[in-house]
C-alpha cells in the first residue's frame, strides 16, 4: 500500500513546490520587452517567455523564435492571460524543429539581450528585442477539458508544508 501512494505523494510534492525547472531558476533584472524595445540594455540577462508565433531555423546552425511575450508564473511558465508586453525574438545555437516548436506552444528562454531587429507584423514595422538564448524550455501542452459538465479541483499543497 505504501508503495502505491509514493508516486501520488511525490507528484503532489512536485506540484506544490512551484519552482522553476533548474535551467530557468535564478534572479533576473526586471527588464520588460517594452523597456528593451525603447532602450535595449545589451548584455543584460533576462528570463522571458510567451507563446510561439514562428520558429525559423537559419543557415548558420541557429534557430530563431518569434514570441508573443506573456507574464511568467512562479515556475517561469507563461501565463494564459491576454496580457502581453509585446513581442521578442530569441535565437539559440541549435536546430529546433518547427513542427515541435509550433505556433501556439508555450516557451521560456534565458539569455542575454542583443539589441533589436525590425520585422513586419502584418503591415506594421515592429521593433523586436533580440535574446541570445542559452536556455530554451518548451512546456508540455496544458490539459484540455471538455466545454460542458461540472469541474472541480482539490488543492492540498499546504498540508505537506510546501
Amino acid at each position: 500500500m505504501r508503495r502505491a501512494l509514493l508516486p501520488v505523494v511525490l507528484g503532489i510534492a512536485a506540484v506544490g513546490c512551484a519552482r522553476p525547472p533548474r535551467p530557468l531558476a535564478g534572479e533576473f533584472p526586471p527588464v520588460s520587452v517594452r523597456d528593451a524595445q525603447r532602450d535595449p540594455p545589451t548584455g543584460t540577462t533576462v528570463r522571458w517567455g510567451g507563446t510561439l508565433v514562428r520558429t525559423t531555423p537559419t543557415n548558420d546552425g541557429r534557430t530563431c523564435f518569434e514570441v508573443v511575450s506573456r507574464p511568467l508564473d512562479r515556475r517561469a511558465r507563461p501565463t494564459t492571460s491576454d496580457e502581453s508586453a509585446g513581442r521578442f525574438v530569441a535565437c539559440a545555437p541549435a536546430f529546433y524543429d518547427p513542427d515541435v516548436y509550433a505556433p501556439g506552444r508555450e516557451v521560456t528562454f534565458v539569455g542575454t539581450l542583443d539589441g533589436t531587429t525590425t520585422r513586419p507584423v502584418g503591415e506594421v514595422d515592429y521593433t523586436f528585442p533580440v535574446v541570445d538564448a542559452r536556455v530554451v524550455h518548451l512546456w508540455e501542452p496544458r490539459p484540455v477539458y471538455p466545454a460542458s459538465g461540472p469541474r472541480f479541483g482539490i488543492s492540498i499543497g499546504g498540508v505537506f508544508g510546501f
